[in-house]
C-alpha cells in the first residue's frame, strides 16, 4: 500500500518556490483591496437606500443633497471597481468605459437643474419654502413651509443663509487654512481627529464675524423683535434660539444632534453664538463622520435658524398617528409645563392625550401626571430648572379646545407631506399654539408588551410570526408561495406572498404580481430591498423561521409595521394601508432625483448566472456595485492559487486532525507567535471565521471517529482511477492544506484525503459583508462515486441553507448577508463535513447511500456506516 502512495509522488509539480516576502505582499495587497471594495460596497448601500427613501417624497432635500450623493456614489463605485481590477489582474477594462459613460449621464442632468444664485444673507420665514432648502437647510425650509402653505403658527424668526456661511469663510481666508489643516489627519487616530477638530474650532471661532454681516444678523434681529411687539404682547423673551440648520442635516449626509443648537441666546451673543455654530460643523464627530462616509468639505454647508424663545407655559410633541400601533390611527399628544427638552427627554412624565381623526376632533382619552419640576429659560442666558407651584402639578396642562387645535395641526401637516409626523409645539403665554418643528415619523417596531395589547385588540386572528425587519412598510395579504429554487418563479400566481429562506434580486421578475414579502435571512440596505422599495411592496427580512412556519398555500397577512405575519385574511390591518403621496413630487429637484436615480439606483442584473451579467449590460452605478461585488468572490476564492509550498511563510498548525495545515496571517488573525516560531497551537489563533471553522474540525465526536470499514475492490478503485485517470491532479493526495487569515478573514484551501476543497469566508458585525463561499471538488473512485459523493454533499448543503450549484464532479455553495453567530455556526458545520467526508468516496458503494449518509451528517451520526444500514454482508478491511 505504502509503494502506492509513494507512486504519486512522481507527478508532483517542481515548480519554484516563491519568497516569503513575495508571498506575503501577494496576500496582503489582495485582502487590502477586496476590504476597500468591501467598505465602498457597504457605503454604496446606504446611499442607495437614503435616495430611495428621498424618492418616496416625503422628505426635503435640495440639488446639494443630489450634488453629494452622486458624487460620493461614483466615488464608491470608482473604488469598488479599481479595487476588482488590482484583484483580478485587469481582467475588466471596460469597467472604467462604462462607470465613465454613467457619471457623464449623472453630470449631464445634473446640469439641467439650474438654480437661482442666493445672494442674501438672511431671509424671515415669511419668504422660506421648500424650494430654499440648499440655502436655509432642511430645519429652515420646514419652518418656512409650515407657515406658507400649511398655514400653521410659528415663532417669530429668520434664517442666516449658507450665502453668509461662505462670506464668513471667505472673508476670512479660511478654506485654504482649514484644508491646510485636515493635510494632517490621521482618520484612523482618535487623537490626531480630536487634534484636528480642535484647531480648525479654534480657528473659525477666533475669527471675527465680518462687520457688514454681523449688522445684518443683528437687523434681521431687531426687526424681529418689532414685529413680535407689533402683535400686541406686551410681555415677551428678547433671547432666541439659535438651531444649526446645515445642508444634508437628518439625512445621509450627517446624523441627527451633530451640530450645534444654543437656546435663550440674547441680543449681546448672537454674532458669536453664530460662529459657535458654524464651527460645529468641525467637531470630533462630525469630521470622523464625514470621513468615514466619503462627504466632501465642499458638500457641506451651514445656515443657521434664529427663532424667536417663546416662553412657553407647556409645550410637548404630536404625532399624527401612533408610532408602533398600527391600529391606533389617532393622534397622541403630550405635554409638560415649560419648556419641551424635559417632554422629549423623559425627565418628567408627560401629561398625554389621545384624539380621534374625525371632523370633530374628539377627545378620546386624557391622563394626567405629576409634574412636580419645569425648565425655564436663564435670564443670564441658558436653562434652568424650577419647581412648578403645588396646585398645577397634578393638572392638565391644556384645555380641551387647545388639544383639539393641536390634533388639527398634526392631522394638516401629515396631509401636507403625505405621511405621518411628528411635531414638536408650545403654548406662549398669551395661549398662541405654535409649531416648533415637524419631521416625518419613522414608525417603530413595538415591543412585546405594546404586541401583547394588540393582540387584545385583534382577538380571532393566530400570529405565525413576529420579528424582523421592514425593508418597506405596508401590509399585503395573500396565499404563501414558497420559492426554494428559481425554476419556482415561472409559477408565481398573481397576488401571493412571496416566502423564502434567502433574500435574492432574482425576485424582481414576480415583484408586479406579489402582495409582499417575508424571508427568513437579508439585509434592509441589500438589493432585493432596494427593489422592493421601488416596486412598493410590503417586505419583511430577517424572520428567522419564516419557511418552517408558514405552510405553502395558507393564507397570511403580512404586517410590515410591527412586523408580524398573521394567519387568514385581517381587514383590521388591511383597510389601515395609507395612501402615499409625494411632498416633493411636482419639484424640480424632484425631477432631477429620479433622472439622476435612473442611473445611480436601478438595478438590472439580478442573476449571475444570466448571459447578460456582463459589464456591457451595466446601465446604472448599482448594477456595476452588483456585479463587481459577485466578481470579486471568485477572485478572492481563488487567492489559495497563489500558494505553493509557501515554506517560510507559513506556520504548521499543531492541531489533531488528519491533514497537513499550515497558516499564513495577513495582520490580525493569530496572537504573536514569536519570530522564530516555526508552529503555531490552536489557542493562538483569533480569525474569527478561522475559529468557527477549527471548532467543527476539532468536534470531539470526529476526533473519535473510527476508521471506516471498506471495501477492498472499492479502495483499489479509488487509488487506480486517482492515478491513472487523472494525474495531473495526483499532488493534491497527502498535499499540504492552507488558512489564510485575518481577523475577519478566511481562504482555507484544504486536502483532505483525496478531495480538494477551498473556503472563503468574511465574518464581522456588518451583515452585507458576510459571507461564505465553498467549494468541494476533484476527489478518487469512478464517476458513479463521485457523483454520489456530490449529491449526498449538496443535499447537506442545500440543508444548511446554502444556495447550492453541483456541476460533474463538483459542488458550489454560497451563504452570505447573515449575522455574524450564524456565519459562525455554518462554518462550524462546514469543519464538521470536511472532516466527515474525508473517506466518503469508498462508502459510496450504491445510491442509497447519497441520501443515508446526508441525513447521518445532518443528525450528527458521525460513525454512521452506510454499508451496515443497508445490510452489506461484503469482505471489508479498514483503511
Amino acid at each position: 500500500m505504502l509503494e502506492k502512495l509513494n507512486i504519486l509522488n512522481w507527478f508532483r509539480s517542481s515548480k519554484p518556490k516563491p519568497s516569503k516576502d513575495v508571498l506575503s505582499e501577494v496576500f496582503k495587497s489582495k485582502y487590502e483591496r477586496f476590504k476597500e471594495l468591501l467598505d465602498s460596497n457597504a457605503e454604496l448601500s446606504k446611499i442607495i437606500t437614503d435616495m430611495e427613501q428621498k424618492l418616496l417624497g416625503q422628505q426635503l432635500f435640495g440639488m446639494s443633497y443630489l450634488r453629494s450623493q452622486s458624487a460620493r456614489a461614483v466615488f464608491h463605485t470608482l473604488r469598488m471597481v479599481k479595487s476588482l481590477d488590482s484583484l483580478s489582474g485587469h481582467k475588466y477594462p471596460a469597467l472604467f468605459t462604462i462607470l465613465e459613460e454613467i457619471n457623464q449621464k449623472i453630470k449631464d442632468d445634473l446640469g439641467k437643474r439650474k438654480e437661482s444664485p442666493m445672494t442674501e444673507w438672511i431671509l424671515p420665514y415669511s419668504r422660506v419654502t421648500k424650494e430654499m432648502v440648499d440655502w436655509v437647510g432642511g430645519k429652515n425650509a420646514n419652518l418656512g413651509e409650515v407657515l406658507n402653505l400649511v398655514k400653521l403658527p410659528i415663532p417669530e424668526g429668520f434664517a442666516i443663509t449658507t450665502q453668509a456661511y461662505n462670506y464668513f469663510l471667505a472673508a476670512n481666508d479660511l478654506v485654504d487654512e482649514i484644508n491646510r489643516i485636515k493635510i494632517e489627519l490621521d482618520p484612523d487616530n482618535p487623537e490626531s481627529i480630536n487634534q484636528i477638530s480642535e484647531n480648525i474650532q479654534r480657528l473659525i471661532i477666533s475669527s471675527p464675524v465680518p462687520h457688514e454681516l454681523g449688522k445684518a444678523i443683528l437687523y434681521a434681529y431687531d426687526h424681529m423683535m418689532k414685529r413680535i411687539k407689533a402683535k400686541g404682547s406686551g410681555d415677551f423673551s428678547t433671547s432666541v434660539s439659535m438651531r444649526s440648520s446645515a445642508i444634508g442635516e437628518d439625512s445621509e449626509l450627517s446624523y441627527a444632534g451633530q451640530y450645534l443648537s444654543m437656546l435663550n441666546v440674547p441680543r449681546d451673543r448672537l454674532v458669536q453664538t453664530y460662529s459657535f455654530i458654524i464651527a460645529s460643523l468641525y467637531t470630533p464627530r462630525a469630521i470622523s463622520y464625514r470621513v468615514s462616509k466619503g462627504i466632501r468639505d465642499e458638500d457641506i454647508a451651514m445656515s443657521v435658524a434664529c427663532i424667536q424663545m417663546v416662553e412657553s407655559v407647556a409645550s410637548g410633541v404630536a404625532y399624527s398617528r401612533h408610532p408602533y400601533k398600527i391600529l391606533d390611527d389617532n393622534v397622541l399628544i403630550s405635554a409638560v409645563w415649560g419648556l419641551g427638552p424635559y417632554a422629549v427627554d423623559g425627565v418628567i412624565t408627560p401629561d398625554s392625550y389621545k384624539v380621534a381623526k374625525d371632523a370633530h376632533r374628539t377627545i378620546l382619552q386624557t391622563e394626567v401626571s405629576t409634574k412636580p419640576v419645569q425648565l425655564v429659560s436663564n435670564p443670564d442666558g441658558g436653562l434652568m430648572e424650577v419647581p412648578v407651584e403645588a396646585d398645577r402639578r397634578d393638572t392638565l396642562c391644556l384645555s380641551p379646545e387647545q388639544i383639539r387645535s393641536l390634533a388639527d395641526y398634526a392631522i394638516r401637516l401629515e396631509q401636507h407631506y403625505g405621511c405621518p409626523q411628528d411635531m414638536e409645539w408650545a403654548l406662549d403665554r398669551d395661549n398662541n399654539l405654535m409649531v416648533l418643528q415637524t419631521r416625518p415619523l419613522h414608525l417603530e417596531i413595538p415591543e412585546r408588551q405594546n404586541l401583547a395589547e394588540m393582540d387584545t385588540q385583534l382577538s380571532g386572528y393566530k400570529v405565525l410570526l413576529e420579528g424582523g425587519e421592514a425593508a418597506y412598510p405596508g401590509v399585503g395579504c395573500g396565499n404563501a408561495f414558497h420559492i426554494h429554487k428559481e425554476e419556482d418563479l415561472t409559477n408565481f400566481p398573481e397576488g401571493a406572498i412571496l416566502v423564502a429562506r434567502h433574500s435574492s434580486p432574482k425576485f424582481v421578475v414576480v415583484m408586479n404580481k406579489a402582495q409582499a414579502i417575508v424571508t427568513d435571512s437579508g439585509s434592509v440596505s441589500g438589493h432585493m430591498a432596494s427593489l422592493a422599495r421601488e416596486f412598493g411592496i410590503p417586505t419583511l427580512m430577517n424572520v428567522k423561521h419564516a419557511t418552517a412556519t408558514i405552510a405553502n398555500g395558507t393564507e397570511i397577512t403580512v404586517d410590515a409595521y410591527s412586523g408580524r405575519v398573521y394567519e387568514g385574511k385581517v381587514p383590521e390591518l388591511l383597510s389601515l394601508q395609507p395612501v402615499r403621496e409625494s411632498h416633493m413630487k411636482d419639484t424640480p429637484v424632484y425631477e432631477t432625483l429620479k433622472k439622476v436615480a435612473d442611473s445611480i439606483v436601478s438595478l438590472h442584473l439580478y442573476d449571475p448566472k444570466a448571459p447578460t451579467f456582463t459589464p456591457q449590460y451595466c446601465r446604472s452605478l448599482h448594477d456595476i456595485m452588483r456585479l463587481v461585488h459577485e466578481f470579486s468572490y471568485t477572485e478572492m476564492f481563488t487567492i489559495s492559487d497563489y500558494v505553493s509550498d509557501g515554506e517560510g511563510c507559513a506556520l504548521k498548525l499543531a492541531a489533531r486532525l488528519p491533514l497537513d495545515l499550515y497558516v499564513i496571517d495577513l495582520g490580525g488573525g493569530l496572537e504573536n507567535p514569536g519570530e522564530k516560531a516555526r508552529k503555531v497551537e490552536v489557542e493562538k489563533v483569533v480569525s474569527t471565521p478561522f475559529k468557527a471553522l477549527l471548532k467543527g474540525m476539532l468536534n470531539e465526536e470526529l476526533q473519535h471517529q473510527k476508521p471506516r470499514p471498506v471495501q477492498l475492490k472499492g479502495f483499489f478503485s479509488v487509488m487506480s482511477e486517482q492515478m491513472l485517470s487523472n494525474p495531473h491532479s495526483a499532488d493534491r493526495f497527502g498535499d499540504r492544506s492552507y488558512a489564510i487569515v485575518s481577523d475577519k478573514y478566511l481562504n482555507f484551501s484544504s486536502r483532505v484525503g483525496y478531495h480538494y476543497s477551498i473556503l472563503d469566508s468574511y465574518c464581522g458585525k456588518t451583515v452585507n459583508k458576510n459571507y461564505i463561499t465553498f467549494s468541494f471538488k476533484g476527489g478518487a473512485a469512478d464517476d458513479v462515486r463521485r457523483s454520489r459523493r456530490v449529491r449526498s454533499i449538496a443535499i447537506i448543503l442545500q440543508e444548511l441553507d446554502f444556495s447550492v450549484e453541483v456541476m460533474g464532479d463538483r459542488v458550489d455553495a454560497r451563504f452570505q448577508k447573515y449575522e455574524l453567530p450564524v456565519i459562525e455556526e455554518k462554518l462550524d458545520m462546514i469543519g464538521r463535513l470536511l472532516i466527515f467526508t474525508r473517506q466518503m468516496d469508498m462508502l459510496m458503494h450504491s445510491e442509497s447511500s447519497v441520501n443515508a449518509i446526508a441525513a447521518a451528517f445532518l443528525r450528527g451520526d458521525y460513525h454512521f456506516d452506510a454499508d451496515s444500514s443497508n445490510g452489506a454482508n461484503a469482505s471489508r478491511q479498514t483503511a
